[in-house]
This record gives C-alpha cells, structure tokens and sequence, in this order.
C-alpha cells in the first residue's frame, strides 16, 4: 500500500492507504470490492487519454493466462493512435503501472482504471514516443545530472464549462457557436425567466453564487479528484464571463503530477457532461475576454532540502532558481511548441489580457512570463511559476521540456536578467521594445523548437524521431488545415472588395 506521508489530512490518508500498488494488492482489491473491469489508459502524442477494458477475471485469474499480464503486457494497435506508428509496424503493447490504479469514478459498473506506459513489442524497450515515457526519463535525468534529485510541479489549469458548443465546417461554410447561462451577452435573452447575474466581461473572478452558477459542480469535481488520489488545494470561478472555472492541484513530483492532470481533466469533462454541460481546456474559445492558461509552478529539491531558496537573495531565490529562470526565458520560444502547442492558443498570447507574453521575471509580477510567488517566506514554499503554457498542453511533455530548459539554464549558469517589477503591459516606447515576447503563431514556435532543441535532447529525454513527429503533426494536420480554411470574419472584411 502507499506509505503514509506527514502534513496530508487524515480523509488523504485513508483514501491513499486503501488504494493497491502492487499486483497482489491489486488482486486482492478486485475481489474484496467486487471490481468488474479492468481499463487501461494512456496518453497519445498531443495529449488526449485513450483507453480501452478487459473483463477483472482476465486479471486476476492468472490460471488462465499463458504469463501474467504485469509480464507481458497487452497488446493494441498503435498505428490508429496520433502521433504513434505506421500501419506496417502497429503492434504495440502496454505495460499497466501498479501504483496508478484508481476505481474509476466515471464508469457505473465497477472499474479500476489504471494508467499504462507503451511498449515496443519487438526489443521489449519502453516506446520512444510515449509522453510518460518521456517525462520518466526527464525525472531520471534530473538524477543523473546531480543538480537535484526532486522536481515539483504545481500547475494551475483554467477550463470553460458551457451550455452549449456547436461548430462545423464544408466547402460551402464554417461556423462555432457556443452559449453559458452565464454568459454576459444573455444579459436580454428571453429565459422565462431570466434571472440575470450574469458575469460582466473581465469580471468573473471570485464572485459568489448566484453569480457564479458553478460552485457545487467544482466541489463535486474536486471531491471525486480526492477519492482517485488526486489532492485538491482550492477552487473557484476565473475571470472570463460564461463559466470560466480553476481548480488547483496540491504539489507533486514531475510523472505523478502529469498523471494527476489526465485525471483532472478526465474528471473535469465527465462531472461537467454529468450535468447536460460541457467542459473545455481550449485555451480561447471566447473573443475579447480571457482566456484559459496554465500557470505551472516549479522547484528543485535535493536531500529533501529546497534548491530554490536564499534568504539574502533577490525576491528570496537562490542563484539556481535565477539560472533556472534563466533557462526558462532563453529556451521560451521553443518552449512554447510544447507549452502553447495549438493555432488556438496564440489567440490567448496576445497582450491586454492578463496573458504573459512578457519574457522577463519578476517577483508577484502577474504581467511577467515567470513570476516568483511571495505568499510566504518558508523556503519550502519557494518556487518559479511559468505563466505562458496553456491546458491545450500534454503535461507529460511540457513539463518535461520545461525541466530541461531550466536545468539546461542551472548547468551553464545562464543570467535572466535583472528582474521587472513594473506592470509591463504600461510600458511604452524603447523600455517596452527591449523586452522579448513569445512567438505569436504556433509556426514561430515550431520554427523557434527546429533551432532550439539540443536542451532537450541533453540525456536522451527528448529524441530526435518524437521532435520530428511532433513537428510534422503540428504542421499538416493543425497549422495547414487551419490555414487552408476561410475565416468566418474575412467574409465581413473582405466580401465586397
């Protein structure tokens, strides 16, 4: 079982000392709880969890099995998943990590999921462009290098939940429509009746019911993360009118903590669709209001002691924390091909919108690309957070290729700069042209990651055939085919030249 860890609440611990972590436990569990089916996960390359089941018995019924499955794995076909093989060379299989499995709160008949890691069916090695693959071997690199032998990650994903969302697009026409009760511009909708309180552009965040119509949808989300072992710190309504929602994941080691965002997200959609509503992590889905982001907090430990932390430094940092920074602002435009990796959400990265495209640092500063929170002077509590990723991200990558472009800024002591506490987005003429922007397209980024990527391929984390997928993916199936389609608004400004 898991072992107990000081500072959790009790309710955490007796949800984590009931949870099975080794094949045996997990027989054990399946009977006792009477469990069904058994549902294998895993990540394809641009982040979406695939899955599919196999009857409990098939499990725990080893008689029956030539070699256990925790041996030999299970087989599927990895040619019908993005990003993964070619139809001539589909046969994959997963190998099921023990110390991921959660009753799956979503299913009605009784299901342990349990996350899986791919495998090449052939050498028996661990698949090159597995996601979890990639962030594991970032974890062991970090080892490797002596700087740190911890990571955590803490990030702070934004999502809609809406009424409505219906989009098509032919030869002959192209349109979105979506709709919140919330949403401002239902101000004089006829709702029979309409109650209004409806969240003013820019003015969502943190008012209370009945303004925010979401409340126990989010406590009900965050109590269901708990009982798959997922700890939640805080939840409320974001900013942006029509249902804009943030809840925040307690701190976690780099692997578990992408695991703990393919729950979140899991969990989010299926709560939301519970409802008759619907969820989205789409970084812009609303013009002229805010859209969602993905702020991922950072530190370095080593010999359970905070790497990031100086009581006579700068905003309290250490001068790692300011290599690593560092890293982080040098590496930022091939960053953003993993951390801001859509058409879409370069429609979020534009200034005037709380978006960080500012690539300075700066202590509280929200306006900053990183910022040094100051809520409290424990040094346990010191860390980074980034601002300009997006939950449109695959968390097993971005966070992996944001430990390595800050452990590439430790090793070669790379100087951030001097720090900007000045609100950024005020500035004017020569101050303002002084300071580096994120790329404005997900092309710049593609083109920034094609000529910035040897931080990345430092330990064989990232390889050269995942960099070149990903870059062909984004590329033909994304940028092109969104470039290749009219826009609704060029019928408006351009029909009748």
């Amino acid at each position: 079982m898991t072992t107990l860890v000081t500072g959790k609440d009790r309710e955490e611990e007796l949800i984590e000392a009931t949870r099975p972590t080794t094949p045996e436990e997990i027989k054990r569990f399946i009977q006792k709880n009477k469990i069904q089916i058994i549902d294998f996960k895993f990540n394809d390359l641009p982040g979406l969890w695939q899955h599919f089941s196999i009857p409990a018995t098939d499990l725990v019924d080893y008689d029956k099995l030539e070699n256990s499955i925790w041996v030999e794995g299970i087989g599927f076909d990895g040619s019908s998943i993005r990003g993964f093989q070619k139809i001539q060379e589909s046969d994959m299989i997963l190998m099921p990590d023990p110390t991921t499995a959660a009753v799956d709160p979503v299913c009605q008949i009784p299901t342990l999921s349990i996350i899986c890691d791919v495998y090449d069916p052939i050498t028996r090695e661990p698949y090159s462009r597995d996601p979890r693959y990639i962030a594991r071997k970032a974890e062991e690199h970090l080892k490797k290098t002596g700087i740190a032998d911890l990571s955590y990650w803490g990030p702070e994903l934004e999502f809609f939940i809406f009424d409505d969302i219906r989009f098509d697009q032919g030869e002959n026409f192209g349109y979105y429509y979506l709709d919140s009760v919330e949403g401002d511009w239902n101000t004089g909708r006829e709702e029979k009746p309409n109650l209004g309180y409806k969240p003013r552009y820019k003015e969502g965040y943190f008012p209370v019911p009945p303004h925010d119509t979401l409340q126990d949808i989010r406590s009900e989300i965050i109590l269901t993360l708990r009982r798959v072992g997922v700890p939640v710190e805080v939840h409320h309504h974001e900013v942006a009118t029509a249902g804009q929602c943030e809840i925040d994941m307690r701190y976690a080691p780099l692997t578990k903590m992408a695991d703990n965002v393919m729950w979140y997200k899991y969990v989010v959609k299926n709560t939301a669709r519970k409802y008759n509503k619907v969820a989205t992590f789409m970084p812009k889905p609303i013009f002229k209001d805010n859209g969602s982001g993905m702020h991922v907090h950072q530190s370095l430990w080593k010999d359970g002691k905070p790497l990031f932390y100086d009581g006579k430094g700068y905003a309290l940092t250490s001068e790692m924390c300011r290599w690593y920074i560092g890293g982080l602002l040098k590496h930022a435009h091939a960053l953003m091909a993993f951390c801001a990796p859509t058409t879409n959400s370069y429609k979020r990265l534009v200034p005037g919108y709380e978006a960080p495209v500012n690539l300075v640092f700066s202590q509280r500063n929200r306006s900053a690309a990183c910022r040094i929170p100051m809520y409290n002077n424990n040094p346990s509590a010191k860390r980074i957070e980034f601002r300009c990723p997006d939950p449109s991200a695959n968390a097993y990558l971005a966070f992996a290729a944001l430990l390595m472009a800050g452990l590439d800024g430790v090793k070669n002591r790379i100087d951030p700069g001097q720090p900007l506490d000045k609100n950024i987005y005020e500035l004017e003429g020569a101050e303002k042209a002084k300071i580096r922007t994120v790329p404005g397209s997900l092309e710049e980024s593609l083109n920034a990651l094609e000529k910035d990527s040897d931080f990345l391929l430092q330990g064989g984390v990232f390889t050269k055939d995942v960099l070149d997928i990903w870059l062909e993916y984004k590329r033909t199936v994304e940028i092109d085919a969104v470039r290749l389609r009219p826009h609704p608004h060029e019928f408006y400004l351009y029909f009748d030249i």
